[in-house]
């Protein structure tokens, strides 16, 4: 994860790798969280160094234009940059974090409501992830 108090989303938090979005998506250890519009699929490992990398993905069903899914991803995108000091606490193991974050409204939501969605997926994640390496 980026050093505390930087607020950046760098080209290394992004999920660009076709095996580990394959994995993510086919894998059997992936795990999924909702709270709507979003849903999050996520999938923890053991890491040298703890990082999270995410991926934000608008269906064509949902919204035809692409400027239209393009400004749902930019907005997802900036409330996990916003508020991934949610997953800090799990920092301390050594974790991989990949999440994918998937819409799955038809309609735009405001800025702020997708920030409240993203920040409770955060925290759903890092308590179950916490819960997964403690035992």
């Amino acid at each position: 994860m980026a050093a505390t108090g930087k607020f950046t989303l760098s080209k290394e938090e992004r999920l660009c790798s076709r095996k580990l979005i394959g994995q993510l998506f086919n894998g059997g250890t992936a795990q999924s969280v909702s709270s709507f519009p979003l849903r999050a699929v996520y999938m923890a490992a053991e890491s040298t160094e703890p990082q999270a990398s995410i991926l934000v993905s608008v269906p064509k069903r949902c919204f035809r234009h692409a400027v239209d899914r393009n400004r749902i991803k930019r907005q997802v995108r900036e409330a996990y940059r916003k508020n991934k000091h949610v997953l800090d606490s799990i920092a301390g193991a050594t974790t991989q974090l990949s999440i994918a974050f998937i819409w799955t409204d038809s309609r735009h939501r405001a800025t702020v409501e997708v920030e409240r969605h993203v920040r409770l997926l955060l925290a759903r994640i890092a308590e179950k992830t916490e819960n997964q390496w403690q035992r």
